[in-house]
């Protein structure tokens, strides 16, 4: 089975190519930097030649509002429409555990965007929504950052390993389309200023974590299971513990 990858050259998509293709199938990454770009359709039809499946797990290269929007409607469209003439079966898409909770969001707008347009487009398809991966630990704390202050809501999060979320979308890509969303997560169940404290404290960082109940997440307010997936989400193995021991 042909697997094109979009962002297949980053943290989850060089991850799932390997996985793939160890399982015995083609699995093609596709970035710019291969000469595949989705924002102005370069390459597109040539690398969606003979694939069945097709996998979007690329990024924006900008979190500001206009920049995200511009870039998840774009792509996705042009993808899709590529899609469609290559006769692709199957569209994968990696997506956030609680996007559709977070509205207040330019970013998650924009993911809700993409899923709007992956659901409308007629090609039969499987959304995967992760909770956030451990790798990201770093960037949350960034983003709620003023001067030496971490602020953050204390609301829970079950944070993933990104090799986990990488098994769990190859699963997903090589499995018959579910036209709907599944849910990947880690095993234990943080709240989220305390897996920040933890996280910082693991790299020696010494910014002050500080508990604010109205502390935005990439400009949401968070309630407290926003973050969470439901009941029926796959629970990945690694734990976060168990991941900072090997950074180490």
């Amino acid at each position: 089975m042909k697997v094109v990858v979009i962002g297949g050259t980053g943290l989850i998509g060089s991850k799932l190519v390997e996985k793939l293709n160890a399982h015995g199938h083609e699995a093609v990454p596709a970035a710019p930097s291969t000469g595949v770009d989705t924002l102005t359709g370069e390459g597109l039809a040539e690398v969606l030649r003979g694939a069945s499946v097709v996998v979007d797990v690329s990024n924006s290269p900008s979190f500001a509002d206009d920049a995200v929007m511009e870039f998840f409607r774009t792509s996705t469209t042009n993808l899709l429409k590529a899609e469609s003439e290559a006769g692709v079966t199957h569209h994968v898409a990696l997506s956030v555990v609680g996007t559709e909770r977070l509205q207040e969001s330019g970013y998650f707008r924009a993911k809700q965007a993409q899923e709007e347009l992956i659901k409308e487009s007629g090609i039969p398809y499987s959304i995967v929504h992760a909770t956030q991966f451990f790798e990201f630990v770093k960037g949350i704390a960034e983003a709620a950052t003023e001067g030496d202050t971490v602020r953050l809501a204390p609301v829970g999060i079950r944070p993933v390993h990104s090799d986990d979320v990488a098994a769990a979308v190859g699963r997903t890509a090589v499995g018959t389309p579910v036209d709907g969303v599944v849910e990947v997560a880690g095993p234990d169940t943080f709240q989220l200023d305390e897996l920040i404290r933890e996280g910082l404290a693991a790299r020696n960082d010494p910014r002050t974590v500080v508990t604010d109940p109205h502390a935005r997440y990439f400009g949401a307010e968070l309630r407290e299971t926003t973050l969470l997936p439901g009941p029926d989400a796959h629970i990945a193995e690694t734990g976060f513990s168990d991941w900072l021991a090997r950074q180490k």
